[in-house]
């Protein structure tokens, strides 16, 4: 993410004949240089800590939703004030088990919040014992899975390319602390820019 810097007018000359600095007192532009790279990166490194970060599409988990190369932007401070919502699109840090295998993150979407059972049969997923519409996957499930109950302070999450994703219907729950943020922008390619939107859930399952 980048900004552009607000421009400070300079004020008019009041003396007639300004003193120029001695070459003692004029800075070399190569520190100057240095400075402005150097307040470049901490500022793009506090923004990636604290507020958003850039990440790409490896893989066709998340199809039809997110394609390969795709690039987001993940909003880190939304859930530092609230809470996670199912439908939500979340990167999230290996759970213990995936340490075993894996380092880099995750992105999925979140379908169990905590305290809920959710069952995957015949096709659907089940919250609660309710069948959850999802018109944003690629296929329907060709699996079962559960009933399991969510665990407290953790979230099932499963990718949209439900038959050729690797998510909790294998490993398990991802706790809270795991969460890095939500994907909330499309910015690459430009044909596909914008805002990733909400699932258009009945009011009930809004949560």
């Amino acid at each position: 993410m980048s900004s552009d810097p607000l421009r400070m007018s300079s004020p008019p000359n009041q003396e007639p004949n300004p003193v120029k600095p001695s070459p003692q007192q004029q800075e070399n532009p190569w520190v100057e240089i240095l400075k402005t790279i150097t307040l470049s990166i901490f500022l793009a490194l506090g923004i990636r800590t604290f507020v958003a970060e850039a990440r790409y599409i490896p893989s066709g988990s998340m199809l039809p939703t997110l394609e390969i190369n795709d690039r987001l932007i993940i909003d880190k401070v939304g859930y530092k004030l609230g809470e996670p919502h199912r439908g939500d699109v979340v990167v999230f840090s290996p759970t213990d088990e995936l340490k075993k295998q894996y380092k880099d993150a995750f992105i999925k979407r979140i379908i169990g919040l905590p305290g809920e059972t959710v069952e995957v049969k015949n096709g659907l997923v089940f919250i609660n014992g309710e069948p959850l519409p999802e018109k944003y996957i690629a296929e329907k499930p060709q699996y079962n899975w559960g009933p399991g109950t969510v665990p407290d302070g953790q979230y099932l999450v499963l990718g949209d390319n439900r038959n050729n994703s690797y998510d909790s219907h294998y490993w398990g729950f991802v706790p809270r602390e795991n969460i890095i943020g939500r994907a909330t922008v499309r910015f690459w390619p430009p044909d596909r820019m914008g805002g990733l939107g909400d699932p258009d859930y009945p009011p009930d399952e809004q949560k």
